[in-house]
């Protein structure tokens, strides 16, 4: 079961462009006890340990970008395709329970090769990826972003940026169809086709926790880093933004709903761990359904 917000606010003001369907009413999950807290953690990391494993497993590439399965290659032309966006130091490999799940309910996944272990900027890791979608085009459903964690803010800056959730939201708004709006370019460049963003578990205001170390690549997700600031001051695409999340996330105490956004709330705790479970899976493909103008069926 998940539970789905689409009231427009996740504690505030509705955002101006947030013209979507409304999926089936909203289901809160209780925050775990302290001793469930404790259990949640060590089972977080337990399970990010084995993700970061995942990268070695067959078939190896030295020298090479690591393939994506053949599977992923494969879809239905009327469903957009999905590009998934990993968080800091994290591989794409990581993020493989949810692209076979995609892949399994029809869509063509896609990877983002050259990002490393994602410690650069989140503008500058947007500006490549923007780069590597205008090299090939856009297919007639769109794309979707699917991304976890610092994933999310990329992808969110993506969208201020490219200017396609605008576009996206406007059609939808006008009863057309996003992928068509987030199709059209006005500058005279190859059009992206971004219809929106799915993200898991991201620090769309921060996270607290970030000051606590030095590492400039966390200290990034400090509130009060101007990135995280400036995002923030951009409202206008979060109708575009579908949020996921569980009742808890030791690394985002303020939690990952975003006013204006499209919220899930899932069962399952934890920043790594929510990945894995099959609630997140149906989340997130109730997401991209809800971006792309198709109302989810009740569980």
């Amino acid at each position: 079961m998940t539970g789905i917000d689409t009231s427009g606010t996740a504690g505030g003001g509705a955002s101006r462009l947030s013209p979507m369907p409304r999926p089936p009413e909203a289901t809160t999950f209780a925050r775990p006890s302290m001793v469930g807290r404790g259990l949640s953690w060590v089972a977080d990391y337990v399970y990010a340990g084995r993700r970061q494993l995942a990268v070695l497993s067959f078939p190896w590439a030295i020298g090479r970008p690591r393939p994506a399965p053949p599977a992923w290659q494969r879809g239905e032309p009327g469903l957009p395709e999905v590009y998934l966006i990993p968080g800091v130091y994290e591989h794409w490999t990581f993020l493989r329970p949810l692209g076979d799940a995609l892949a399994s309910a029809g869509h063509r996944v896609r990877v983002v090769h050259g990002l490393g272990v994602n410690r650069r900027t989140i503008a500058s890791t947007s500006e490549r990826l923007a780069g590597l979608l205008a090299r090939t085009p856009a297919p007639d459903a769109g794309r979707v972003l699917v991304a976890h964690s610092k994933g999310g803010l990329i992808g969110k800056h993506l969208l201020v940026s490219s200017g396609a959730a605008a576009r996206a939201a406007a059609a939808a708004a006008a009863g057309g169809d996003p992928a068509e709006g987030a199709a059209a370019t006005t500058d005279g460049g190859r059009p992206l086709g971004l219809v929106g963003l799915v993200a898991v578990a991201t620090p769309f205001g921060g996270s607290r926790l970030a000051r606590l170390f030095v590492v400039p690549s966390i200290r990034a997700f400090s509130p009060k880093d101007e990135t995280i600031l400036t995002l923030g001051r951009e409202t206008s695409v979060n109708g575009r933004i579908v949020s996921v999340f569980g009742p808890w996330d030791p690394h985002i105490p303020e939690g990952s709903a975003l006013d204006g956004a499209t919220n899930i709330a899932v069962p399952t705790s934890g920043h790594f761990r929510v990945l894995g479970a099959r609630s997140t899976a149906r989340a997130v493909l109730d997401g991209i359904a809800v971006l792309t103008g198709t109302v989810p069926a009740a569980d």
